[in-house]
């Protein structure tokens, strides 16, 4: 495909280089690559300023930059073709898929699925091998259903949502529209509920349900638990990655994106916008406002403002766990110091 054709695709939001229509600066594209490892064939971007030294070793034939003159003189000078944008990452992303989808089967229903005569199918459906799908489910139009994936009585399942390989879908779960749920993945098992007596654990039956919204993906072996009552809830497009645990009654905002080995206690509320990064943990009914930002491994054990950038464990603002994590580092030499004086003294 000439990079001419990609522009031209991908619209008219950039600010496109005028010598793209000379032949010179026009390469064939035949895939997309890394920056570092791209070929004369590959297209690929430089995020801002900051990796501006990536121009120098790159080998591509096409890059998407920042609207940065300098870089694009520079790309202009080796002999690179260019397109201007604001988010060089995002229009990254959109010429991604020019060039690959996902493997999505044609729809039909296989011969060894289990299905109870009662669930309701959409149209266009696809339903893989060994697939059980219990009483009283309903499914949209659509949808895609890998092989082995098991659904438990009553579930809800929105128009083009895809429930990949082995993953299960347990009593009072309703998933949206256009959700994925990536294999192993368990969405509305019973939560951790025991009450502990004289004479051991009672199990607290968990009868509520279990809600992901429009656009939500949740990533393989993770899993979304039923609370006792009421309704665990993820909001319209968050992202939840591989290994993520989220407990019964977790109220989860719009847009969040929650990192691999994160663990969500229960009754943890996160608002709009919220980023946690990989194994951060959080405190049974702690509350983390919009927008706010917490780094890998951080152990969240109270409140976190709308807004704020914590990390460490316990939480702390970033900067300042910034500074205690450098000073820590000077500890055996502060203490050989204290000792010397003291011996002084």
């Amino acid at each position: 495909m000439k990079f001419s054709d990609i522009v031209t695709k991908l619209g008219t939001s950039a600010e496109i280089n005028s010598l793209i229509t000379n032949q010179l600066l026009n390469p064939d594209i035949e895939g997309m690559a890394a920056v570092d490892r791209a070929t004369a064939n590959n297209l690929s971007y430089i995020e801002s300023s900051k990796f501006a030294s990536k121009l120098s070793i790159t080998n591509a034939g096409a890059l998407i930059l920042p609207q940065d003159r300098e870089l694009q003189e520079k790309a202009s000078k080796k002999g690179i073709a260019w397109i201007s944008t604001l988010q060089p990452r995002l229009m990254f992303a959109q010429a991604l898929a020019l060039f690959y989808q996902p493997f999505r089967p044609s729809p039909k229903i296989h011969p060894t699925a289990v299905i109870d005569s009662s669930a309701i199918l959409g149209k266009d459906v696809y339903i893989g091998s060994h697939v059980v799908i219990e009483k009283g489910v309903t499914i949209g139009d659509r949808v895609c259903i890998y092989p082995n994936v098991v659904i438990y009585p009553d579930v809800e399942i929105g128009d083009n949502t895809v429930l990949h390989a082995n993953c299960t879908i347990h009593e009072r779960s309703k998933i949206g529209s256009n959700c994925v749920i990536h294999s192993g993945a368990v969405i509305g098992a019973e939560g951790f509920g025991f009450v502990p007596t004289a004479e051991g654990w009672f199990k607290m039956e968990q009868s509520g349900y279990t809600v992901l919204e429009d656009g939500v993906e949740i990533g393989c072996n993770s899993a979304v638990d039923r609370p006792s009552v009421g309704e665990t809830r993820v909001g319209r497009n968050t992202k939840i990655d591989n290994l993520v645990q989220i407990g019964h009654g977790c109220q989860i905002g719009q847009n969040c994106a929650i990192a691999g080995q994160a663990g969500l206690a229960g009754g943890v509320t996160v608002g709009n916008r919220v980023m946690l990064g990989g194994q951060v943990g959080v405190a049974n009914q702690a509350k983390i406002g919009d927008g706010a930002i917490a780094a890998g491994q951080t152990g969240i054990t109270s409140n976190i403002a709308a807004g704020a950038i914590v990390s460490g464990n316990p939480a702390l603002p970033n900067k300042l766990s910034l500074k205690i994590s450098a000073i820590s580092k000077r500890l055996p030499e502060m203490y050989q110091i204290i000792k010397e004086l003291k011996n002084k003294i």
